[in-house]
């Protein structure tokens, strides 16, 4: 009885000592790693497009290199034809996001691409995309640095 009160109890403390130290671990990350959750994002309002929020996860849009950010489009919205110098990656994590080719919004060129769905947008080529009542959250990647060149000038805020 004493043998099996010893082995549960050095037991216990084996268990206890391995949390530790795996926790101690788990705890530093590599110089360069990133390891986020949903609620450590930042989200911050977007100029371009207008409406829309973003939080980045590595990298910036702005500078020379590879970048990944979220952006939140809202519900009912529209980001007007337009096209950006570098190619670009999607993959949609909730929502349904509608995305479209050419000069012109044109709701029949519309394609839904629901939570889940991978998307990829070729450099200096014109899109569009809207987002109906439930809005959609978007993971981009791209090589920066980045902009946004809309068709008809009137739509790009940044000029109003």
């Amino acid at each position: 009885m004493q043998t099996s009160n010893g082995i549960k109890v050095f037991g216990v403390l084996l268990a206890l000592g391995l949390m530790t130290v795996f926790g101690a671990q788990a705890q530093e990350l590599p110089a360069g790693a990133v390891r986020l959750t949903p609620g450590e994002l930042v989200w911050k309002p977007l100029e371009v497009p207008k409406g829309a929020e973003i939080t980045a996860l590595i990298g910036s849009r702005s500078k020379p290199g590879p970048y990944v950010v979220r952006v939140k489009f809202p519900p009912n919205f529209t980001h007007y034809p337009h096209s950006h110098p570098d190619n670009r990656t999607y993959t949609v994590i909730s929502g349904i996001w509608y995305v479209g080719y050419g000069d012109k919004l044109d709701p029949a060129k519309l394609k839904a691409l629901p939570a889940g769905s991978f998307h990829t947008e070729p450099a200096n080529v014109n899109h569009f995309v809207i987002t109906k009542e439930e809005g959609a959250i978007v993971q981009m990647t791209g090589t920066g640095p980045s902009d946004t060149t809309f068709v008809d000038p009137a739509h790009d805020p940044r000029k109003r």
